[in-house]
């Protein structure tokens, strides 16, 4: 016969709460998260909701929701054989919601552990710096900041926006919402950046390299999640210099190009153009513009611009 752990965790040591007793390392406290009838138990792991504890309690509040549903089904297949008043129903799913909570945080039913494996992948390019395989996971990042994402890209969009006669802030908007401020983009085979600064896809008509990547693509107003195939450049002044060329060439971009200094002009056009499949692309791409981070990113730049 199995014996069911106990309801109430027990709490940690304070070698545990210092980071598994290594001196000054801090960890995320989600202690709060193990009692069913603390509301406010989950509000710790909003403070870093990528790291490992945080992960890890969140796993656990997923399968204890999927343990609740099975003795939930359980109680009903019995209901019609008790006579329990109301009262005693009540008591019975509080108790139940926390044995369900203390199983998942004690015993390995595996939905916990595949969930948390999930998640950490999804997490795993914000951690990649200290692998020894850096050059996959963390080289999609070409930048760690937006300051210095806008360090490395004012240079060849400073060229491509005089070439096209446009204000250099409306492209460095796109390329900062494109690529999330140089921190994702599609990835090459071998894991290192493609270097698409704009998400330019790659279709019949590309000759090149090509980066694989997941995007959400909205048809008809719904938004799915498709595999596309991405533009892969040597370089960023390779990927803006096909950018500006794109412009030029195609008479979908006719009226954003004619915007000239007028950043704002720029975005309205390219959001009327259809570059991306997302209706509330010039949206973004405003609030980017004229938002405190990009203003902060250029600084004294702005004068020279």
């Amino acid at each position: 016969m199995t014996t069911l752990p106990p309801i109430m965790s027990t709490m940690p040591s304070p070698a545990d709460a210092k980071g598994f007793g290594v001196p000054g390392a801090s960890v995320l406290d989600t202690s709060a998260a193990s009692t069913y009838t603390d509301i406010n138990g989950l509000a710790a792991l909003k403070k870093d909701p990528n790291s490992p504890q945080a992960i890890g309690a969140v796993a656990e509040q997923v399968e204890a929701l999927f343990l609740q549903m099975m003795l939930k089904s359980m109680r009903d297949a019995t209901a019609a054989l008790e006579t329990d008043s109301n009262e005693m129903g009540m008591y019975q799913d509080m108790f139940d919601k926390q044995v369900a909570l203390s199983i998942s945080q004690h015993a390995d039913l595996g939905i916990g552990r595949l969930l948390k494996r999930q998640l950490e992948q999804k997490t795993a390019p914000a951690a990649a710096a200290d692998s020894p395989r850096g050059t996959h996971a963390g080289a999609a990042a070409v930048a760690a900041s937006p300051a210095e994402f806008v360090d490395r890209m004012m240079p060849p969009i400073r060229r491509a926006a005089n070439a096209l006669g446009l204000d250099p802030r409306g492209l460095l908007a796109q390329a900062a919402l494109e690529t999330g401020w140089g921190q994702r983009m599609p990835r090459n085979a071998d894991g290192s950046p493609s270097f698409n600064m704009f998400g330019i896809k790659a279709g019949g008509e590309w000759q090149g390299a090509r980066a694989t990547a997941d995007s959400m693509e909205v048809s008809n107003g719904v938004a799915k999640l498709s595999r596309t195939a991405f533009r892969a450049y040597g370089s960023i002044e390779e990927s803006v210099n096909d950018f500006v060329n794109l412009l030029k060439n195609s008479p979908r971009y006719r009226d954003a190009v004619a915007a000239g200094a007028d950043a704002q002009a720029y975005i309205d056009g390219i959001g009327r153009s259809g570059y991306a499949t997302d209706p509330d692309y010039a949206n973004k791409l405003t609030e980017i513009l004229h938002g405190d981070t990009l203003k902060a990113a250029l600084g004294v730049r702005v004068a020279a611009l």
